[in-house]
């Protein structure tokens, strides 16, 4: 049988990590918010282009193309 001073110490180390974990988890929601710095213009433009990676991608996988 393992002793009741063991026990106490295996739940004192979960309670510390539990702890840092909540802080840790905490940390990310206290960061002040930064308002968009795109244009609208920006916003619409086209972002995707069709390069030679992407067509290679869709040629491999064997997917229709244009």
């Amino acid at each position: 049988m393992k002793s009741e001073t063991n026990k106490v110490a295996r739940r004192d180390i979960l309670r510390a990590l539990g702890g840092g974990v909540a802080v840790a988890g905490a940390a990310p929601l206290t960061s002040v918010a930064k308002a968009d710095s795109e244009t609208n213009d920006e916003k619409r433009k086209a972002r995707y282009r069709e390069t030679e990676e992407v067509k290679t991608f869709y040629r491999v996988n064997r997917y229709p193309t244009k």
